[in-house]
């Protein structure tokens, strides 16, 4: 590990310089300082996820070493307060005005919100954060690319669909910035001619309190934000061995696989608790609203947009079939290159229904088959024989990693499925080991028609059937029993369940609680319990480690997390340190300082049921856990620390039940 001292050295450099430095530029600084600080030293500061983020470079280097254009961004957990002056008493965030903190405080002297950082509460939390030696501007720096509270966020539906506002609603009334988000993460492939908007002058009425210093640098602001939170992509996916050092084992890039498929994916995915009835984030989800389980969209030739395809039950239907290769309509959609018009189709879609429990309505159920001789396509596990694989299985491993090869028996040969086609082709195939014969395997989704979906819409209720007082806990009111959704419960002090005021009160006994309520909501009950009984069964029947543990939010979001659970691209992000996931933590002092307030002087936090497992160190560039030693299967969650675990990351929401609500203040 380097020296405390090398370590604040390094970190007072980045914040020296707009917060971030490449690596090169960053070497050369330190060999400008007399203090000095060994590469070896150097390279146990880049690794350490508390304070560092790196965005990996282009430009390769011999001998594993880090790329000298990597970009170094330093990162802190310290926040400001949201509380108005005088508010509150004492908590783990720093009482500052924040325009203060972005240079335009007008009222000086006279400003009503604190701007002394010596004050008392002030020095000891950056004693505690190790960052007392920062000039105010250094510090400054560190909280505006930090402190998510201090900028304005990025308009999520500008950067969607036509016109010149996107798929914003709100057009020029929007509180959000409507600017390229790709330019901003510094990936936009466009440049000039992008459709979207690469300056922030529309949006300056949100830069209020900005001094002229801090506009100009926006850019970098907010591209060292999208570094830290994980949203700013690599110029380029090395291999691990190009990026570790031959002497440090870590790597500096996700060892389970790149971060940005994954949010690309789930950008990509149909919301079911859209087409259900209504999804409670609204404009904040991240997935498509639409009104089937299936969207059909061709790429404009604007290289951006993409546009509805017409006739999506036809093609749907074809697609279905596993002989069909195109549709057979006038919108020839051919699906195994996945193009109309030598333009490129894709196909959006709810999540597979492997994914979810077995009640969960309108995920997608994909089927596999393999080709006979004869031509015919024949389903797996359906054409006799005596074989254990079935689509549900090959499906499984296929989300799991699309690039395995599944070896199985079939009577008495033994088969690979190759889910990577050969060399220039994206035909799947299996193998006979000892023939090497080859057969096509295609993955068709079930075909559902638009009045199925109304149909299953308006069937009984999965959550109001005779069953769901069986799969309830017996302590809940049976008479606060929604057919959807949820319903809050208060509770005396005398409610066996109030008792988890003492865990709230072993770290904030100060604090004055104004109601305890429990979440009654059979349906994430059910998807909670049947999570549980996965992972209990993949431990070999042990038990599956459970906690009860806090997360802090703002009021806005109590009523989707309620209903939907805990999504952490929604409900905001309260770190990367140790992997881009829901975090909680054991005492509830830590989630305090993200419970925000707007106007009011309570203060929301959730208790919530965690199965947390079996869990290992988390690194900030995780998006699952990584797999344990010696073994393909994945940790259950990410923690700060082994031996003493108080922050615990996790990344299913399956995983989580939010069980209780805390109002205080």
């Amino acid at each position: 590990m380097a020296s405390t001292s090398g370590s604040k050295l390094v970190f007072k450099i980045l914040c020296d310089n707009d917060g971030c430095l490449e690596v090169r530029q960053l070497n050369a600084k330190l060999a400008q300082n007399s203090f000095g600080v060994k590469v070896a030293n150097l390279r146990s500061v880049l690794f350490d996820d508390g304070k560092i983020a790196i965005r990996e470079g282009r430009q390769r280097v011999p001998g594993g070493n880090i790329r000298p254009d990597s970009l170094v961004v330093a990162k802190t957990s310290l926040r400001l307060c949201q509380r108005k002056a005088g508010e509150c008493g004492h908590c783990d965030s720093l009482h500052l005005c924040r325009y203060f903190v972005c240079g335009g405080c007008t009222f000086g002297p006279k400003c009503k919100n604190p701007h002394n950082l010596a004050s008392p509460h002030n020095a000891d939390l950056l004693q505690r954060f190790g960052l007392q030696d920062l000039t105010e501007k250094q510090l400054f720096q560190l909280l505006l690319q930090n402190d998510p509270f201090l900028l304005p966020e990025v308009c999520p539906h500008y950067n969607k669909g036509d016109g010149p506002f996107g798929s914003c609603r709100y057009t020029t009334s929007c509180t959000k910035l409507h600017v390229c988000l790709h330019f901003l993460q510094g990936d936009c492939r466009y440049g000039s001619r992008c459709k979207r908007t690469h300056t922030v002058q529309q949006g300056m009425k949100l830069f209020k309190g900005f001094s002229q210093e801090n506009i100009q640098n926006l850019y970098k602001i907010y591209r060292n934000k999208f570094i830290i939170t994980g949203q700013c992509g690599q110029h380029e996916t090395p291999a691990a061995a190009e990026v570790t050092f031959s002497q440090h084992p870590r790597s500096l890039t996700n060892s389970v696989g790149p971060s940005k498929s994954n949010s690309e994916g789930e950008r990509n995915e149909i919301c079911l608790y859209n087409i259900r009835k209504s999804c409670s984030f609204k404009e904040k989800c991240v997935r498509v609203h639409w009104n089937l389980p299936y969207k059909w969209e061709v790429l404009h030739r604007d290289g951006v947009t993409w546009k509805d395809l017409p006739c999506m039950e036809e093609i749907e239907k074809g697609i279905y079939f596993p002989f069909r290769s195109a549709s057979n309509i006038k919108q020839h959609v051919d699906f195994k290159t996945m193009t109309y018009k030598e333009s490129p189709v894709r196909r959006l879609s709810t999540a597979s229904s492997v994914l979810h429990p077995p009640h969960f309505i309108l995920t997608t159920q994909w089927i596999w088959y393999w080709k006979e001789d004869n031509g015919l396509w024949i389903e797996y596990g359906q054409g006799g024989g005596d074989t254990t694989v079935t689509s549900e299985t090959l499906e499984k491993m296929y989300l799991a990693d699309k690039y395995a090869e599944i070896t199985f028996q079939a009577g008495k040969h033994q088969y690979t499925v190759h889910f990577k086609g050969d060399e220039g082709s994206q035909t799947m195939f299996q193998q006979n080991l000892k023939y090497k014969t080859k057969r096509e395997i295609r993955r068709r989704p079930r075909f559902v028609s638009p009045q199925d979906v109304n149909d299953i819409k308006s069937g009984p209720s999965h959550s109001s059937c005779s069953s769901t007082a069986e799969h309830i806990p017996p302590h809940w009111d049976k008479k606060a029993l929604p057919d959807l959704s949820y319903k809050l419960v208060l509770l005396s002090r005398v409610d066996p369940d109030y008792k988890i005021e003492e865990d709230f009160r072993r770290t904030m006994p100060c604090s004055r609680i104004e109601s305890i309520q429990r979440i009654q909501n059979p349906s994430l009950w059910k998807v909670f319990q049947w999570q549980k009984d996965q992972m209990q069964k993949r431990n070999g029947g042990t038990r599956v480690d459970e906690k009860l543990l806090f997360h802090g939010t703002e009021e806005s979001l109590v009523d989707a997390i309620c209903d939907q659970n805990f999504d952490w691209r929604m409900c905001g992000v309260h770190g990367t340190a140790y992997g881009r996931g829901s975090y909680f933590a054991r005492d509830a002092s830590y989630s305090d300082r993200y419970s925000r307030v707007r106007g009011s002087l309570n203060k929301i936090m959730f208790v919530a049921r965690v199965l947390v497992g079996e869990y290992t160190k988390g690194r900030s560039n995780y998006v699952r856990p990584p797999p344990k030693a010696g073994s393909k299967a994945l940790y259950d969650s990410c923690v700060d620390s082994e031996r003493d675990p108080s922050i615990f990351v996790v990344f299913e929401k399956q995983q989580i039940y939010p069980e209780y609500l805390i109002k205080y203040r």
